[in-house]
C-alpha cells in the first residue's frame, strides 16, 4: 500500500516538472542554468521512482511468502481435521466389525443346531420307511401263519399250549407286537427278567420283542425306563445305527431325567458318527458334555470329540 502511494507521488512530481520545463521553454524565459537544474531534479525524481518500484517489488515478494505460509497453515488444519474424522470412522468400523462377528457366531451356532435337528429328522424318516417295510413283511408273515393255524387240527393246538413257559416266547416271536393276553398271567418282574436275559445272551432280536411286549403289557411299570433303553441297545449292538438313533431319541424324550440319559446321548452321538454324519455326532456329544459334565459318559464324549476334530484337520 505504501509503495503504491510513493509511486503515485513520484509520477505526479515528474509530470509537474515536465510541465514546468515545457512552460518555461515555451515562454522563453528559462536560462541554461535553469534548464540544467531542472534536468538534475528530473533525474533525481527518476531515481526516487526506481527506488519506490524496488520497494514495491520487495513488498510483493514478502506478501506472497506470507500468503503461502497461510495456505500451508490452512492445509495443515484441513489434514488434522481429516485425520480426526478418519480415526472416528475407524472406531465405528471396529465396533460394527465386533457386532458382525458376534452375530455371525450366534448365527453359526443356531444353524449348527438346526442342521443337527434336520439330520435327526432325516434319520427318523429313513427309519420310519424301513419300519414300514418291515411291518408289511411281518403282516404278510402273520397272515400266512394264521392261515396255517386255522387249517391245523384241534389235537395239535393243545400241544402248543402245554409247552414250557421258556419255549413259549420263541414260538410267539412273529407275534411279539401283541399284548400277551394269550399268555398265562405273569407278573411284570418275570417278563422283564426274561427279556433282559435274552439281551445278556446276545439274542438281541428276541430281547427287543420281549421288551416291547413288556412295555405294552406294563407301560407304567418302574422298569419301563430301562426297557426303552435296552431296546435302543439291541439296535446298537446289531449295528442298525439309524434305528438305534431313533430308539435312543424315544428313550430321551420319555425319560429326560433318567439315570441312563447320559448313556443314551453318548450312544446316539456315536451312532451318527457311525453312519457318516460326524457333524451331528459332535453336536450331540457336546450336548452330553454340557448337560452332564461330571459323568463318565461326558469324559468319553470329550475324548471322542477331540479325536473327531483332529481327524477333520
Amino acid at each position: 500500500m505504501t509503495g503504491d502511494v510513493v509511486g503515485k507521488r513520484s509520477s505526479v512530481s515528474v509530470l509537474l516538472c515536465c510541465v514546468s520545463v515545457f512552460s518555461w521553454l515555451l515562454c522563453g524565459c528559462a536560462s541554461t542554468e535553469d534548464v540544467e537544474a531542472l534536468r538534475m531534479d528530473v533525474n533525481r525524481l527518476l531515481k526516487d521512482s526506481y527506488a519506490a518500484k524496488s520497494d514495491i517489488e520487495s513488498l510483493k515478494e514478502k506478501t506472497a511468502g506470507f500468503a503461502k505460509e497461510e495456505s500451508f497453515h490452512v492445509v495443515r488444519m484441513s489434514q488434522a481435521e481429516i485425520q480426526s474424522q478418519l480415526a472416528t470412522i475407524a472406531g465405528e468400523v471396529q465396533k460394527l466389525s465386533g457386532r458382525f462377528d458376534e452375530n455371525k457366531y450366534f448365527l453359526e451356532k443356531t444353524l449348527k443346531e438346526s442342521t443337527a435337528e434336520i439330520d435327526l429328522l432325516k434319520a427318523q424318516i429313513a427309519s420310519f420307511e424301513r419300519q414300514m417295510r418291515e411291518t408289511k413283511d411281518r403282516v404278510s408273515a402273520l397272515e400266512g401263519l394264521m392261515k396255517e393255524k386255522s387249517g391245523a387240527s384241534p389235537s395239535e393246538q393243545p400241544r402248543d399250549v402245554g409247552k414250557k413257559s421258556d419255549d413259549a416266547p420263541k414260538e410267539q416271536q412273529p407275534a411279539a407286537g401283541k399284548t400277551g393276553s394269550s399268555q398265562p398271567a405273569a407278573d411284570s418282574g418275570a417278563q422283564y427278567e426274561e427279556a433282559y436275559k435274552a439281551f445278556q445272551e446276545k439274542r438281541y432280536g428276541e430281547a427287543r420283542e420281549k421288551f416291547e411286549a413288556f412295555l405294552k403289557a406294563f407301560p407304567k411299570d418302574d422298569r419301563a425306563d430301562n426297557a426303552y433303553f435296552w431296546i435302543a441297545e439291541t439296535y446298537y449292538q446289531e449295528k442298525d445305527f439309524e434305528a438305534a438313533i431313533l430308539a435312543y431319541e424315544t428313550h430321551l424324550k420319555k425319560y429326560p431325567k433318567s439315570q441312563k440319559a447320559p448313556t443314551s446321548l453318548l450312544k446316539q452321538g456315536l451312532s451318527f458318527v457311525e453312519i457318516g454324519d460326524k457333524k451331528t455326532g459332535i453336536v450331540i456329544l457336546e450336548q452330553l458334555i454340557e448337560r452332564y459334565p461330571k459323568s463318565k459318559e461326558a469324559e468319553s464324549a470329550r475324548q471322542r470329540v477331540a479325536q473327531l476334530k483332529k481327524t477333520k484337520k
